[in-house]
Order: C-alpha cells, then sequence, then structure tokens
C-alpha cells in the first residue's frame, strides 16, 4: 500500500491500522473512522484524555486502546456497521454498570449510535472510575 493510500476498511467499516503505540496512531485510526463515527471516535478520545491526562495510547487488533501503562488497558472501542462498541475492560466493577454484557464475566460494553443519545458525562464518570482499576494485560 501506498505511504498516502487511504487505509483499508475492514467488515463493520473497522479501519485496518498497522499496531502501534503513542497518539499519533490512534489520531490516523480516527481519521480513518468511516463517516459519523470518526466524530465519535474524536469525542470518545477527548474525553478520555480529558478524564485521564497522561494515559497511554495504542492500536492494537484493528482497535484503539487506552490504559495506565503500556500493554495493560482499562478500554478499547472498535467500529461496528451500526455503531461504534466501546469495551471497558474491567467494566463489571463499574458503578452503574455499562449496559452491554459481554460473554467474559469482566468485559461490559457500551455501544454508541448515530441517533442517540451519548451521555457523556456517565462516559466520563465510568472512564475515571475504570482507569483507576487495574487494567487488563493484552
Amino acid at each position: 500500500m501506498a505511504r498516502d493510500a487511504a487505509p483499508k476498511l475492514l467488515s463493520g467499516g473497522n479501519p485496518q491500522i498497522a499496531k502501534g503505540y503513542g497518539d499519533a496512531v490512534l489520531q490516523s485510526y480516527i481519521d480513518a473512522m468511516p463517516g459519523w463515527k470518526q466524530d465519535v471516535g474524536r469525542r470518545i478520545d477527548a474525553l478520555v484524555t480529558a478524564v485521564v491526562p497522561d494515559v497511554v495510547k495504542a492500536v492494537k487488533w484493528n482497535s484503539p486502546f487506552y490504559g495506565m501503562e503500556k500493554d495493560v488497558w482499562f478500554l478499547g472501542f472498535h467500529c461496528m456497521s451500526k455503531y461504534v462498541k466501546v469495551a471497558f475492560f474491567k467494566g463489571a466493577q463499574l458503578v452503574p454498570l455499562p449496559p452491554g454484557a459481554s460473554k467474559q464475566a469482566d468485559v461490559r460494553y457500551l455501544d454508541i449510535y448515530e441517533d442517540r443519545r451519548f451521555d457523556e458525562a456517565q462516559f466520563s464518570d465510568w472512564v475515571r472510575q475504570a482507569s483507576a482499576l487495574p487494567g487488563e494485560k493484552m
């Protein structure tokens, strides 16, 4: 792929971005998010960064990750066909629980749709709580 070519979009419109660490690679992922999802990605990033100014950022497995140290993550997100899926890796310990259950006992999800209200205050509180918990090593 040429250096200036747009990233390939995988199923659900999820950008295919090479694994990397830091804000620049995460911004590359967000820049490649299709349509309205790009605004959601920018908002998620801005809220996480506002709540946790020293957050560690990466893209792994074509998904952005946020943590308190390298390879230990509290949150990630992924583009799906009709929504952006946010994963709180220790979400079962958050109060109130994020609404989406998982096959993994600790994980809880928040699905953000284009035409539904996104409670930024609640999201920010979950980020604050999640960042204070031991992260998930990945």
